[in-house]
């Protein structure tokens, strides 16, 4: 027997223990794990996306040092979360976590995870590609004289997120095939982009200036606060690093790849989002004219200032390409957590969101419904100036709450939790404390006000959206679904080779 078919047994093995039986095609290796959650954090997409903000909430300074500040709390995030996902290697991921870690009321600590990363994976998918849609409309303007507005600009959100759904529906073969592409994309596009940058422009900005400049268009008086606030332009491209997790189901030797890709993917963007905002800022010619672009995309403008017209179109391309591989893998990601999720019955109409398309091997209908929720997030940009920065916030806060209730879990099991094959061994109670505490400060903060003064446009509609879902959820929960949401469903587990009963049921 080849090794690889070993690994394959193994692996349905242990999937029969945890509770499901094979499903999904398992053709994933683990170079395509960690491609699916490198190319959703997407260093050219989140970094790119919000660095108009970023300009504007602390300037230079935020930038580069809210980006290293950051991405160390996060990593802890990733190896906490990397360390439970080797236990247990499942598509439902954060929220089966959840309910095997809770020392009592695993039901519900399931559910109220399950929808924090729910609402944080369609707020993701609606920020990746809003974000894109940004982006394509401001090459048309450049091109074409297309104006950016915010019609405009829902249009191409729609066909994006159509091709993303389109897609996802042919296979995972081919996603992992695109995300694979994606890699290389952004590796290649970022030192495309730095390089063009550090070498064409006729000068650069100071050192000074790079690493001292401090910015404050919010109207807010406070410093601190403003540069509290400049965080979210980090800490919204750092996330989305849990889909290797959701894909551990469809990925080969998944309770080694799964962890490797999570942590792998924080790296990586790690290192090459802080050499892209350092190359785009050192690059800056006319900060005032930037932020005020036309184009409404403050990146686009500093490549036409720094390199004229032909180049900066050529560097869009490069950037919107790699959105696009992000939002793809958004979807593919969101959409697992909503099959997972729907096979244990805890959506509306689960029964739709579940089916598995036999000659794909594909869950279509949670693909549809990930992409039509994202649309009707993004679509407020409509009504809504502020709306965009609200769907970030929102996406941020609702994942990294998922994120860390099963870290929190784990931290309260000690020494009685048991570790898969890859894990931190001493320092899982350390790291597993900072990414509880750096996730209260985040949640408390991203709710907060960016702009002053508050009016009806400007308000930070995230708590909002956060309490409509917490509510909703909720309200559910007490009404009806404690009565016969009992957690993870297990399936007919004792098809295991030694009759071995699921550890869902040994609880």
């Amino acid at each position: 027997m080849s090794s690889v078919q070993t690994t394959s047994d193994s692996d349905e093995q242990r999937l029969r223990e945890l509770g499901y039986t094979q499903e999904l095609a398992r053709s994933m290796s683990g170079f395509s794990n960690f491609a699916v959650s490198f190319s959703i954090v997407s260093i050219l997409s989140g970094c790119l996306t919000l660095y108009g903000f970023g300009m504007a909430t602390g300037g230079p300074a935020l930038i580069t040092w809210g980006w290293p500040v950051v991405g160390a709390m996060t990593l802890c995030v990733a190896l906490a979360m990397a360390e439970i996902c080797s236990a247990y290697p499942t598509a439902g991921g954060l929220y089966y976590w959840a309910a095997k870690l809770a020392p009592s009321h695993g039901p519900a600590w399931a559910w109220f995870t399950g929808y924090f990363n729910f609402m944080g994976q369609v707020a993701v998918t609606a920020g990746v590609d809003f974000g894109a849609a940004f982006f394509t409309n401001a090459f048309l303007e450049m091109q074409w004289g297309i104006a950016a507005t915010p019609a405009h600009t829902v249009e191409i959100f729609a066909v994006i997120l159509l091709l993303h759904g389109l897609l996802n529906t042919r296979g995972v073969k081919l996603v992992s095939l695109l995300n694979n592409v994606s890699v290389w994309w952004h590796v290649a596009g970022v030192a495309v982009i730095v390089g063009a940058l550090a070498l064409l422009p006729s000068h650069h900005a100071s050192a000074s200036f790079v690493f001292t400049k401090f910015v404050n268009n919010t109207g807010f008086h406070s410093s601190f606060y403003v540069a509290l606030l400049g965080l979210l332009l980090a800490q919204y491209t750092l996330t989305g690093y849990d889909a290797s997790a959701h894909m551990t189901e469809e990925t080969q030797d998944a309770a080694r790849s799964g962890p490797k890709g999570i942590v792998n993917s924080v790296l990586v963007s790690l290192v090459a989002g802080w050499i892209l905002l350092l190359g785009i800022t050192f690059a800056i010619q006319d900060y005032d004219g930037a932020l005020a672009s036309s184009t409404g995309v403050p990146p686009a403008q500093i490549f036409l200032d720094a390199i004229g017209p032909t180049g900066a179109k050529l560097l869009l391309l490069i950037v919107i390409g790699a959105q696009f591989f992000c939002g793809m893998a958004s979807v593919t990601a969101n959409s697992r957590m909503i099959y997972a999720f729907s096979r244990d019955g805890a959506l509306p109409g689960s029964r739709l969101w579940h089916r598995i398309n036999p000659r794909t091997q594909t869950p279509t209908s949670a693909v549809w419904l990930a992409t039509g929720g994202a649309f009707l997030l993004g679509a407020q940009d409509l009504w809504n100036a502020t709306a965009y920065a609200a769907v970030t916030s929102v996406s941020v806060i609702g994942l990294y709450i998922a994120y860390v209730i099963p870290v929190f879990l784990r931290l309260r099991q000690g020494d009685a939790f048991q570790r898969g094959p890859w894990h931190l061994g001493r320092w899982s109670k350390a790291i597993g404390t900072v990414a509880v505490l750096w996730t209260v400060v985040i949640t408390v903060l991203f709710m907060l006000p960016t702009v002053s003064p508050i009016t009806a446009l400007s308000f930070n509609y995230t708590p909002v959206a956060v309490a409509a879902v917490l509510g909703s959820a909720g309200l559910w929960w007490l009404v009806s679904a404690r009565h016969w949401f009992t957690g993870p469903k297990v399936q007919s587990l004792v098809e295991t080779t030694d009759d071995r009963p699921s550890e869902l049921e040994n609880r």
